[in-house]
């Protein structure tokens, strides 16, 4: 029986990690649920999977569900703020960590994690993207276990020797020539360019193929999705930008590949649902049944790739220069795109807006060496200053 703790419990890695754990009950227990303010839906977490501590950032969230939980006869600890998340993961009776915070808020409670040495089942990708090199720094230190979940990395993972694998041999002793990272292309693959400016938030929050959050959706819709995880890559697999390549396959079934210097490819292929990769990490070296079904190869039409357009996935391209520049680069992009996502959700400015105020807050502060975890909240921090003033004066 191994224990789990669920940063992010009510978004959709969360709810899936959940649904994984209820077909193993002999195999997973549940410690605790961290979450932001879905009372309702953490409430009946709380009830079906009796976890020892729920955790809500919200305070207000705390204190409702604190108040319906009286009403039951199960004891659950309620705690208030994310602060507390770090203590949570570092517990001895915690095994593995989900770690599906979104956004820079994730950070911290994922590395506390790595410092404690737990097995990390990695979705956050701003974790990497914001302090890659000290992030995997640390998980190297501490002798922490870092599975990725996100379901290209995760594929490229499973692609891999066991020596890589466990980092007994680099990519390049083991004959690896090229990651690619495969990409649906999102809502707006074949969307004529001149309807860009006037794309809603409904229209960009519905990918063609997964179901995700609102502020994961867009980023597919811009492709910096597929830029964040082009850093994410760089530092979990120990490679450089050269190194990888991003492909358009909108089918989502090769969920991504790895391409050796004798010719040969191997990918990993699976239907369109995450529950696979979390099923895989919770499992590794073994492997679970995960409630998915199997891939018919007679049903499949066909696999179709291409290079994602510049003008149309500018996004995508400035994350691959910001990854070249070094890691306060992309900590500055990663701050930049949150600011201007939330504005987009908020229909405070343009679908075109948001690479325009990435590249802005990319060309416009400073880049300094970043040394410890301090540098990088301090560098976020300046970047989403100077992102709201760029959002302010594109403000629709």
């Amino acid at each position: 029986m191994r224990t789990v703790c669920i940063l992010g419990s009510t978004g959709s890695i969360g709810q899936n990690t959940l649904d994984v754990i209820r077909r193993h009950p002999d195999k997973y227990r549940v410690h605790s649920l961290v979450a932001h303010r879905r009372v309702e839906t953490i409430y009946a977490q709380c009830l079906e999977f009796r976890p020892q501590y729920a955790l809500m950032s919200d305070p207000d969230a705390a204190a409702a569900l604190s108040q319906k939980l009286k009403s039951t006869d199960i004891q659950v600890e309620v705690l208030s703020g994310l602060t507390d998340s770090e203590g949570l993961v570092s517990s001895s009776n915690v095994d593995i960590v989900m770690a599906a915070i979104v956004g820079a808020a994730g950070l911290l409670p994922t590395l506390a994690a790595v410092k404690a040495g737990k097995q990390v089942l990695l979705a956050n990708k701003e974790a990497l993207v914001m302090s890659g090199a000290l992030f995997m720094d640390a998980a190297r230190e501490y002798q922490a276990k870092i599975l990725p979940i996100d379901s290209e990395h995760n594929a490229i993972f499973q692609s891999l020797s066991t020596s890589v694998q466990s980092g007994e041999q680099s990519p390049i002793d083991a004959g690896i020539q090229k990651l690619l990272l495969t990409g649906s292309g999102g809502p707006f693959l074949h969307t004529p360019l001149e309807q860009f400016p006037e794309l809603s938030v409904q229209q960009a929050v519905a990918h063609p193929n997964w179901s995700m959050g609102q502020k994961i959706s867009v980023d597919s819709a811009t492709m910096m999705n597929k830029g964040l995880e082009f850093i994410e890559a760089r530092w979990l697999f120990d490679v450089q930008p050269n190194d990888i390549q991003v492909v358009i396959h909108p089918q989502s079934m090769i969920h991504s590949m790895v391409q050796y210097v004798d010719g040969s490819v191997i990918a990993q292929l699976g239907q369109p649902d995450m529950r696979t990769p979390i099923a895989y990490g919770l499992a590794y070296p073994e492997r679970i049944e995960a409630g998915v079904a199997p891939l018919d190869f007679t049903k499949m039409l066909d696999f179709t790739f291409t290079q994602p357009e510049q003008a149309r996935f500018p996004c995508l391209y400035l994350a691959i220069e910001a990854c070249c520049l070094g890691q306060a680069a992309s900590t500055v992009l990663n701050a930049a795109n949150e600011i201007a996502v939330e504005a987009f959700l908020q229909q405070q400015i343009k679908f075109t807006d948001i690479a325009i105020i990435v590249e802005q807050t990319l060309t416009q502060q400073s880049l300094p060496d970043i040394q410890c975890i301090d540098d990088v909240l301090s560098v976020d921090a300046q970047a989403r200053l100077l992102a709201s003033q760029l959002r302010d004066q594109k403000a629709i």
